[in-house]
């Protein structure tokens, strides 16, 4: 089923260093950092659900974190209603846009947006480096003290890692046929020269190096600016998730 293909695809890409198993459930938790690290991952059916769900609600509790569940394509029949009745408010609504690697937009390493010089050459590494985390923190870290945290998921699998001095990074996830994009991330003072563009361009290019013959990204559906970009590029829509939070 390829909506639990892309589940899974994230899931992996960005994984909990805590991880329980239940009947096909899997219990994500990472000191709160990030709601695709601390939120169950509910695929394939459940007879017991109402009971699934109060052993979820208490794993979290133990942790002293709200219950939030990711639901997608693959998620459990049923839950999704069940969550909404039970007080779940729903969040961030978002899109899996997915491209072929065979007619991604290439590396654009000579000019920028405006014509001008393009600045600093993409560089891509095996590891993030301070500035690296410096720059996707600045821009995407919404979780106060818990930097050290969320470099711990990030650099959970191998990825490579594309910046752009100090202006704009990204991040690039191999798993098989498929690679991930994720962390694309631009200072403020830095936006609207194209920046975004080239990094993904170079990460496409090391995604096909890499042996992959699909790439794929995640974007919430309020992200018109970047959903645009994506579209431009080659990307189309392939499938969507939410989370269900509870309280």
């Amino acid at each position: 089923m390829i909506s639990q293909t892309f589940d899974r695809l994230v899931d992996q890409a960005w994984p909990a260093f805590e991880r329980v198993d239940r009947d096909g459930w899997t219990l994500r938790a990472a000191g709160g950092v990030t709601r695709r690290a601390n939120s169950v991952l509910p695929l394939g059916t459940r007879a017991d659900l109402e009971d699934a769900v109060e052993e979820a609600e208490e794993f979290y509790a133990g942790r002293g974190q709200p219950c939030v569940f990711s639901v997608g394509g693959g998620a459990t029949p049923g839950l999704d209603g069940l969550l909404e009745a039970r007080g779940y408010r729903l969040a961030d609504p978002t899109l899996v846009m997915t491209a072929s690697l065979a007619e991604a937009v290439p590396e654009r390493s000579g000019k920028g947006a405006g014509g001008g010089d393009a600045g600093p050459e993409v560089r891509i590494a095996a590891a993030p480096g301070r500035e690296w985390t410096d720059v996707w923190w600045s821009v995407d870290g919404r979780y106060g003290s818990g930097r050290g945290t969320a470099t711990r998921i990030l650099t959970g699998v191998p990825a490579a890692y594309a910046s752009l001095g100090e202006e704009a990074v990204g991040r690039g996830v191999p798993q098989g046929e498929w690679f991930g994009i994720y962390c694309m991330a631009t200072v403020p003072h830095a936006r609207r020269r194209g920046h975004a563009e080239r990094l993904l361009g170079a990460l496409l290019s090391h995604g096909r190096e890499q042996g992959a013959e699909q790439a794929y990204l995640v974007v919430t559906e309020a992200n018109t600016g970047a959903r645009a970009l994506y579209e431009r590029l080659g990307f189309t829509v392939a499938g969507r998730y939410h989370y269900r939070v509870r309280g």
